[in-house]
């Protein structure tokens, strides 16, 4: 970056810090600053959807998925366009909540303030996993335009802080309203980010091979890449994202989003009127899936650029990095520091949301009913500006500690599980109870977390246990094709690293440590040239079956400690090391074994798996729900890695609504007045004008009753209601947009095919 790159990332923190200082005097009380008076329009609204629901994690995952995947990569965030539909419903219940927080609304339906504070816990962790993604996908885009340090200290030490702090500075100043009017300028700049670099691109990769112009890169691409890279849905075992995983992410997205804590915000409860929040959630959706197509289109150009770089083979999380300075670096004008930008502004437009809706919660569920039921306005705004720096905080803490992308996002899938079966029956069912909630909560928190960390630091022998060690089937797939261009820079990156390592190798003194890394390394790949036929090879499996973590050779981590203690010791022990360390590499290439598996080897399909005298040893969290699907005969190693990561979803969807069904009809009902003003709360339409508002809510109060002939089922204990014409006509619009969507992708993807 050049000094004109951070010229503009100086104006842009100082504009955002700029309007935390204007709005400030505004924030007099808790509904200002949380809530911004209600007064949001459908502009506002809009962009606040937009902004809270994308964060440079998107773009990062997108390209990403993008890069190991093809066109089907993209459902790595395009998995949230089924689930846009369903906003126009919810953004009405949000704005009828009449809520702060939907710590509140947990308060009011189940009758209980411990329910309210263990829902602030929930929405601040979940916060800070959330916001650790954002902040881990900064770090990795910036990396190549910044390199890896800043000011001589690591950039996710460095950088991570100092955007951490302009967040607190606007979002805390400025409460909700700064907030939006901030995501407004972000939303902007994160359009631009998912189009900038596609003109440049494309005139790039037509300019790199020949081509006659912009448009002929499209053709370029598809001369370059593979086939299935222009897939919408993955076809390859190796593929992340295949139909049936894509269908149980939507359904446990659609179930887990509309319980996430900002969304009684940013989902509509900010807005003027219910026509604003509906509008405004839909429509800032729906942007952020036209954004996605730019996205995959960016990943596609930058990998047929840059498919033999190898900071991009090594991390893929680095493609927007690499394409920025590649592309917009050599101009000199300012353009990576605006890419830069863009990239905060998706970061920050999500994170001062997060923050102050957390900052709410635990203000209106926790310090004022348990600590201070006393505390005034100022006290509470107080208290909320100290939460505030507290959630950003452990966003940043947390990055640290998880600096890989795919793990925050499948994180975030589980964790809403904890909540969702208490709201989905809270709002539908009056039969659902407050006792109930608290064993579906403690349900979810044991079976889904507490009980997989325990149980192996309770049971130490677990981890390198032969039962629960066990993994997928090693499979390698073969195929005879002609090279394509890609084919060819890939090994040539393939074979450099091969030279650089054998190099390296070479220079080691010690003859058998030499010979053993030198026989670890293997032959050096042969070269390829674009049409001729030579034999690919793809390899996929080996994942661990009950573990969120990987299972791995013990003698992996033994060689690790060797070389570390090579660093550190005494000469005359380093010969002695280093003899002991060649023995364990040269028995490190003798783990596995061809084994015949029906069903799965076969043809040009060879399956391997550990030897039996292997020890092994696992990470990560134990999964209890795949011990079921073992107990029920399920055959777990030969599934594909996507269906062993997606297996668990299912468990996670069903479960808990079972469990908060039999628990509520097991336990006594809440109180039926309590009961009937909430529903007939949740049927009253909201009048933009609070005083009207106000009267309305009179008049239901004193006829609980004044709906119900909305009721589909009346005579039950379900609170479905019919469907208005705005509503039918709304979801149907919103489904076709769906479709244009997926036929713009299928189109963009057909160019120049």
């Amino acid at each position: 970056m050049t000094f004109i790159d951070y010229l503009v990332l100086f104006i842009y923190f100082s504009g955002m810090a700029g309007i935390g200082f204007w709005l400030m005097r505004k924030q007099k009380k808790q509904e200002d600053f949380f809530m911004g008076g209600r007064q949001f329009g459908k502009l506002f609204q809009t962009f606040a959807a937009f902004g809270a629901g994308t964060g440079p994690a998107d773009p990062v995952n997108t390209a990403r998925g993008t890069i190991a995947n093809g066109v089907s990569g993209m459902w790595g965030v395009m998995y949230w366009l089924f689930v846009t539909p369903i906003y126009w419903f919810s953004a009405v219940w949000y704005r009828r909540m009449r809520c702060l927080t939907l710590g509140d609304w947990f308060v009011e339906r189940y009758e209980s303030k411990e329910l309210g504070v263990a829902y602030a816990i929930f929405g601040c962790f979940y916060y800070m996993i959330y916001g650790a993604m954002f902040f881990t996908a900064i770090g990795k885009v910036a990396g190549p335009l910044m390199g890896d340090t800043l000011f001589g200290v690591p950039l996710q030490y460095s950088l991570l802080p100092i955007i951490a702090v302009i967040i607190v500075l606007y979002g805390l100043l400025g409460g909700i309203a700064a907030a939006y009017w901030t995501d407004l300028i972000q939303g902007i700049c994160i359009i631009l980010l998912s189009v900038l670099l596609i003109p440049f691109g494309l005139n790039a990769v037509s300019k790199a091979y020949g081509g006659s112009g912009m448009m002929d890169g499209f053709r370029i691409m598809h001369e370059q890449l593979p086939e299935h890279f222009f897939q919408l849905v993955g076809s390859t075992s190796a593929s992340e994202f295949p139909l049936y995983a894509i269908v149980i992410i939507v359904l446990i997205n659609i179930i887990g989003i509309v319980l996430t804590p900002h969304f009684i915000v940013t989902g509509g409860g900010t807005a003027k009127s219910e026509w604003d929040a509906r509008v405004g959630l839909v429509t800032g959706n729906f942007i952020k899936r036209f954004c996605t197509v730019g996205w995959v289109l960016t990943a596609l150009i930058v990998l047929t650029l840059y498919s033999n770089d190898a900071t991009l083979v090594g991390d893929p999380d680095t493609a927007w990095g690499v394409a920025t300075e590649k592309l917009l670096g050599p101009l000199g004008i300012g353009l990576v520091g605006l890419m830069v930008a863009c990239l905060l502004a998706a970061l920050m437009s999500s994170v001062d949301c997060y923050m102050l809706v957390c900052s709410a919660l635990v203000v209106r569920n926790v310090y004022v009913p348990l600590v201070n039921p006393d505390a005034g306005e100022k006290d509470c705004l107080k208290f909320a500006r100290i939460m505030g720096v507290l959630v950003v905080a452990g966003s940043v803490l947390m990055s640290w500690t998880i600096w890989d992308m795919f793990s925050n996002l499948q994180l975030t899938w589980i964790f809403p599980v904890l909540f969702a079966a208490v709201f989905w029956l809270g709002m539908y069912w009056r039969r659902a109870t407050a006792k109930a909630a608290w064993i579906t909560v403690a349900f979810g928190l044991l079976f889904f977390f507490i009980i997989p960390i325990l149980l192996p630091v309770l049971n130490g022998g677990m981890k390198s246990s032969e039962k629960w060690t066990a993994t997928s089937y090693f499979v390698e797939t073969t195929s005879d094709r002609n090279a394509s261009p890609a084919d060819v820079r890939i090994r040539n990156v393939k074979i450099e690293q091969w030279e650089k390592k054998h190099g390296a190798i070479s220079e080691e003194s010690h003859e058998a440590l030499r010979a053993a890394r030198l026989e670890v390394l293997g032959g050096k790949p042969d070269p390829l040239v674009k049409g001729e036929a030579f034999t690919a090879t793809k390899r996929s499996g080996g994942v661990a079956l009950f573990w969120t973590g990987k299972v791995q050779p013990a003698i992996n981590s033994q060689i690790a400690s060797l070389e570390q203690q090579i660093q550190s010791a005494p000469k005359e022990q380093v010969d002695g090391l280093k003899t002991e360390l060649a023995g364990l590499l040269l028995k490190s290439g003798e783990l596995k074994e061809t084994v015949e598996v029906p069903g799965l080897s076969g043809g040009n399909v060879v399956a391997k798996q550990y030897k039996k005298d292997v020890p092994l040893v696992a990470g990560g969290r134990f999964r209890l729900d795949m011990v079921l699907y073992d107990k029920f005969g399920v055959e777990l190693a030969t599934k594909n890695s996507a269906a062993i990561k997606t297996l668990d979803l299912p468990f996670a969807i069903i479960a808990p609504f079972l469990v908060m069904i039999v628990a509520s009809l097991l336990t006594q009902p809440n109180n039926r007045e309590a009961l009937d003003r909430f529903y007939v709360k949740m049927k009253t339409p909201v009048k933009p004008d609070p005083e009207e508002d106000a009267a309305e809510m009179e008049k239901s109060y004193a006829n609980p009753d004044r709906f119900d002939d909305t009721r589909l089922l009346p005579k039950s204990q379900l609170e479905f209601t019919k469907l208005s014409r705005q509503d039918w006509i709304g979801f149907t619009v919103c489904f076709a947009i769906c479709f244009a969507i997926i036929g713009l992708v299928l189109l963009m993807a057909r160019i120049g095919a």
